[in-house]
């Protein structure tokens, strides 16, 4: 039988968002099945997860700022795509960490890249021209859920004025980050990177917090066409979960209350060793339940486990954050 999570990334390489339910049963296991979002009615006994089609940080040149931002854009959990032109600034030694890299002209290279509404769009060429072609084509076609280009604000300024003249949608145009970046008074290719991977994150996260009720395993987000509801996910550790042959256990975050690290939706792995892959937000608490999973590995069993971080600062061990989570740990 195929792995749940192999099927999930199949389907989410169709561009379709998938729900995950996950049913505690009276025996003490779960019972796994994938549904299509769009078809999937919300039932109380069922801890349903929210996914999305994996986010994509398309970096538009390859020159010094791109560097620093494909390995930040990957350590943050994007997969990374660089395009250049030029053989000697488009190819693997210089972007180990990105999962594509395309070398081909910024006018041609649209046909292949195929953008959707989860990608994230940064266009930093060499040159005024290559950014207007860019631009031209990702306005031109799905609009990404972030796009931003480089540049002074006098020469921003110019290319907004360019597009509307062009004929381009005035609203659209104005989404465009541009200067792209938050203003952190940045200067060197790694600090303007920076700048960038904030802006990123900002708009990614811009919803996330709240209350979030067991049952239900997901920040609402949005995300193009209104407000839905969209799990903390980190897809190395799906991929991870869809290859892993070795005994562990599976730690999910179902509900947040008040300031927690991590999001309803987060996964970690926890093998026999006490090693673990991906994180529910580190620190002590992360090391009580790693503590509690490594009890279930192998048994095929579950609990549900309330993980209070609200102790007195007073006390020795107390967690940096002060909220509540209550976590699935299945064996």
């Amino acid at each position: 039988m195929e792995n749940i999570y192999t099927e999930l990334l199949k389907r989410l390489k169709t561009g379709c968002p998938v729900c995950l339910d996950t049913e505690l049963l009276s025996d003490g296991s779960t019972e796994k099945r994938l549904r299509e979002a769009s078809a999937a009615p919300e039932l109380p006994e069922i801890y349903r997860e929210y996914y999305y089609p994996e986010e994509r940080l398309i970096i538009l040149g390859g020159g010094h700022v791109s560097w620093p931002l494909a390995l930040f854009g990957a350590e943050s959990g994007f997969s990374v795509t660089v395009v250049d032109d030029r053989p000697a600034f488009a190819n693997r030694q210089r972007f180990p960490q990105a999962r594509e890299v395309i070398c081909e002209s910024f006018e041609r290279c649209f046909d292949r890249l195929r953008i959707t509404a989860y990608d994230y769009v940064v266009v930093v060429t060499r040159g005024h021209r290559y950014d207007m072609d860019c631009l031209r084509k990702i306005l031109s076609g799905t609009e990404p859920a972030y796009m931003g280009m480089m540049g002074s604000r006098r020469r921003t300024a110019g290319v907004a004025s360019l597009l509307k003249e062009e004929g381009f949608d005035p609203e659209k145009i104005g989404r465009i980050h541009m200067p792209i970046g938050l203003s952190i008074g940045a200067l060197t290719p790694a600090e303007i990177a920076i700048s960038i991977m904030a802006e990123l994150v900002q708009v990614k996260r811009q919803s996330d917090g709240g209350v979030q009720k067991t049952g239900n395993i997901g920040t609402e987000v949005d995300v193009k066409g209104g407000k839905k509801k969209k799990s903390d996910t980190d897809f190395r550790v799906l991929e991870r979960l869809a290859s892993e042959t070795r005994p562990h256990g599976v730690v999910t975050i179902l509900s947040t209350k008040g300031s927690v690290p991590r999001r309803p939706g987060a996964k970690m792995i926890v093998y026999e060793d006490g090693q673990i892959y991906g994180s529910i937000g580190g620190g002590c608490a992360e090391a009580e339940v790693m503590r509690e999973t490594l009890k279930y590995i192998g048994t095929g069993r579950c609990t549900v486990k309330t993980v209070d971080m609200t102790k007195d600062v007073s006390e020795e061990d107390v967690m940096v954050c002060g909220g509540i989570m209550e976590v699935l740990i299945e064996g």
